[in-house]
């Protein structure tokens, strides 16, 4: 892959619209690489998740990536007391005895061994490969590269990354932000692996810049979440803990997979079938996750396994809305039958408000009406509500498979009407619990992550910080890529994360990006965000969770917050692979020293030198965090306040009740060629993240271009499983493709698809949103199949050249 040509050679920084029109085509595109490995294999779906083959797994990429014994040793202090926090998802850690043998998961142990590589991407890595033959490689290569050693900078015109001192970055960030006309025109992008310390620090760096364009990770996977929750409980969190799931006497699973999402979750949920509970399972797709789970620690649980779901509900996409009312219906009529006995009446007069409006809307529907409509049968849906009437220990868990419809903010408040009939909030096994995805995201946001602070956390800086902040609220993801792409934007600052291949519309999205002055990245290891890439681009290598950091010859500690509101210590256990690596803190404060020069009210330096001093303010500015540099270093941390689980304190605007919601359910209409599409991760991937090429619980390997197709519909359209199809989504009247994906048959509900994340990202415009959250609504896509015409790549090229040389 070695290119020869002058590094200096102002050429193939990016596709002009010169060098465009000479491409051959059907070679990968830059934004979206679309080459299969022509080694499908579709074998069966495995029944239960986990066992020997999880654990052979995750040690078979610690030696991929030559860190057998770094990282089996790192293993053993992951998710452990005085250990470091897992850089994967938020599933929380258990508060008492925690496991020596192993505390973590499958996918933990990957995105560990990606952290403990001894492969490097040095400067010399960087002159021997040019950042567009870079680009033309799958994401999954380019993840594989190793660790990042160095800071490079991408000169205007460059065709390579080159070596740049950490002064020189940060005079060339704080040069591009100086000259800007408006801090507004500047962005600051954070994704959820960022600590507590480094996104407090970030944020206020941002408003002593002068904007609350702080859009990050949050906005494209649980800010649904919060939209639904906080005005109806008052806090845009879950209200569960770890130990409520061992007493829950049902447990519902709605739009979330955790055998692949949340692995440790499913030994939450073992024990609470070990306790006599019950989970209802709905979703599109019958997931290994749900259904069983052989628990590697155990030898019975490993040989025998546990079935998970009592009861699997195969609902339509987006025929959720219709399913809960139908519960609800149900419920009712059971409470109408023997009163008292069914609904807690006494919650709903107390604690609640709205209740005989939300009564009245089922004079409306029609149970038969609603089971069509959600596509699960009235017998199941009976069964569904029978095992929740004579049970209030309820708790029910979502993921993007909720928070991604455009409906999205709606159904969480639809769910919480259940608990709310039920009495099922604020007790003991019961409640809320949006199940959070990457590990820090939650902590994000309680650290002031938002590009809508409210006045009152604006009031607590400005008072100790005693500078005026800015009070407009900035832009979230979706606006901050529609103000790239308007030239609104021209400096991108991203903390963390890979945003192109996580974000929607990947051509539109490409084309913002490279409109940037400059972009800059703070990362561990290379991915295509730094390959599609504004006129100018800085990369910024930091420490992994798993890493050493250590500051004036002290080990810092860092904290993060799981997803039930626990923040807890971190401290990393592995010698860094480049001693030229900064922490983010100290990256954030130096890019803030270099900015905005000497502060009298912000000490960058004392920040930039102890985490400690960090904390100390943050206690100052964040309720709940009393006393925190202490709490922290307790064994297992500490909680924070939640009114909601602790107290049945709700929405301070109603009185601190909780308001039962009137949605609406909303009607899908398909053409007789349209489908709709959901997009989904594999087994072998973390958000954007790919550890390899197999979706093992789903019996797909070695492939991901994939659609997953009903037998009737493969049939009806006059198609084979096997066959080579082109994939094309008409929104906006703008023609999206995303071709060669093959057709796997799988059982999935009529008219209905499902695609792999980011691959099928290029289908979701820019525009189709979820209401009020504006988040993408990646889980409601409607999509035309075509079988595969070669000549498409042609017509591809001819698309982004003229994309190219509007530019």
């Amino acid at each position: 892959m070695e290119n020869k040509e002058d590094i200096n050679e102002p050429t193939k920084g990016h596709p002009h619209a010169a060098d465009r029109k000479q491409k051959n085509t059907g070679k990968p595109d830059a934004e979206n690489p679309f080459v299969l490995s022509g080694h499908l294999k579709v074998g069966p779906v495995e029944k239960k998740a986990a066992g020997i083959p999880a654990v052979l797994a995750s040690f078979a990429d610690l030696i991929e990536e030559k860190a057998l014994i770094r990282g089996t040793i790192a293993l053993f202090k992951m998710n452990q007391f005085n250990g470091f926090d897992c850089s994967s998802c938020a599933w929380p850690d258990p508060d008492d005895e925690r496991s020596p043998l192993a505390e973590y998961c499958e996918n933990g142990a990957k995105a560990l061994a990606e952290e403990a590589t001894t492969k490097k991407v040095t400067p010399d890595f960087f002159r021997k490969n040019a950042v567009y033959e870079l680009s033309l490689l799958d994401d999954y290569q380019i993840g594989k590269m190793g660790r990042l050693t160095d800071p490079v900078y991408l000169p205007a015109g460059g065709t390579h990354y080159q070596p740049i001192s950490w002064d020189d970055a940060f005079k060339k960030i704080a040069a591009h932000l100086n000259s800007l006309a408006s801090p507004d025109e500047a962005a600051f992008y954070t994704s959820g692996r960022t600590s507590n310390e480094a996104s407090f620090v970030y944020q206020l760096f941002a408003k002593a810049y002068g904007t609350n364009n702080m859009p990050d990770c949050s906005n494209m996977c649980h800010e649904t979440s919060g939209s639904g929750l906080r005005p109806t409980i008052g806090i845009g969190k879950g209200t569960v803990t770890l130990e409520d799931f061992y007493d829950a006497e049902v447990i519902i699973i709605i739009g979330q997979n955790p055998g692949t999402n949340s692995p440790r979750m499913m030994s939450a949920l073992s024990k609470c079938k070990a306790n006599g509970g019950k989970i209802i399972a709905i979703n599109p797709l019958p997931e290994t996750g749900l259904m069983g789970f052989k628990d590697p620690q155990k030898v019975k649980g490993i040989l025998e396994g546990v079935k998970l779901a009592d009861l699997y509900l195969p609902v339509k996409i987006n025929g959720d809305m219709a399913l809960l009312k139908a519960i609800e219906m149900l419920l009712l009529d059971m409470e109408k039958e023997a009163p008292g006995e069914v609904l807690d009446q006494t919650f709903i007069r107390e604690k609640t408000t709205g209740f005989p409006a939300f009564e009245k809307q089922f004079s409306q529907y029609r149970l038969e009406d609603l089971g069509a409509a959600c596509g699960v049968p009235v017998t199941q849906l009976r069964e569904a509500a029978q095992m929740l009437a004579l049970k209030k220990r309820i708790i029910i868990c979502w993921g993007m498979g909720i928070t991604q419809q455009p409906n999205g903010v709606d159904m969480v408040r639809e769910m919480l009407n259940i608990l709310l009939m039920k009495g099922s909030i604020g007790i003991k096994g019961a409640g809320v619990c949006p199940v959070r995805g990457h590990s820090n995201v939650q902590g994000n946001r309680t650290m002031l992550i938002d590009e809508k602070p409210t006045d009152e956390q604006l009031d607590r800086l400005e008072k100790f910080y005693g500078f005026k902040m800015p009070r407009k609220h900035g832009y979230d993801v979706v606006r901050a890529i529609k103000a790239i792409h308007e030239e609104k934007v021209k400096v991108l600052c991203c903390m963390g994360g890979n945003l192109l291949s996580a974000a929607p519309d990947t051509t539109y999205t490409a084309a913002a990006l490279r409109k940037l002055n400059l972009l800059v990245c703070v990362s561990t290891k290379l991915n295509r965000g730094h390959l599609i890439h504004g006129k100018e681009a800085i990369i910024l290598p930091t420490y992994s969770r798993a890493d050493f950091d250590i500051v004036n010859g002290q080990l810092q500690i860092i904290s993060t917050e799981n997803s039930m509101g626990v923040v807890q210590s971190s401290k990393g256990v592995l010698k860094p692979v480049s001693g030229h690596l900064l922490n983010e803190t100290q990256i954030v404060c130096r890019m803030a020293m270099a900015t905005l020069g000497s502060s009298p009210v912000v000490n960058w330096q004392r920040y930039h030198d102890s985490y400690d001093a960090v904390r100390d303010d943050i206690e100052q500015c964040i309720p709940g965090f009393e006393d925190y540099n202490t709490r922290v270093r307790r064994k297992g941390g500490f909680y924070l306040p939640n009114a909601a689980r602790d107290e049945q304190r709700f929405a301070e605007e109603h009185d601190y009740k909780a308001p039962f919601t009137l949605t609406d359910i909303p009607a899908t209409h398909l053409a007789e060629d349209e489908y709709m599409m959901a997009t989904t991760r594999t087994h072998d991937q973390f958000n954007t993240t790919i550890y390899g090429l197999d979706d093992r619980y789903r019996g797909i390997h070695q492939e991901r271009r994939v659609i997953f197709m009903n037998e009737k519909d493969i049939a009806r359209a006059g198609l084979k499983a096997g066959e080579k199809v082109d994939l094309f989504n008409y929104d906006d009247n703008i023609e999206r493709i995303a071709p060669l994906f093959i057709i796997v048959l799988y059982p999935i509900p009529e008219k209905n698809t499902m695609t792999y994340f980011p691959e099928a990202n290029v289908l979701v415009s820019i525009n189709n949103v979820v209401r009020e959250s504006n988040m993408p609504a990646s889980k409601y896509v409607k999509i035309k199949i075509r079988k595969h015409n070669p000549d498409i790549f042609k017509k591809i090229d001819e698309m982004l050249f003229r994309a190219s040389a509007q530019q």
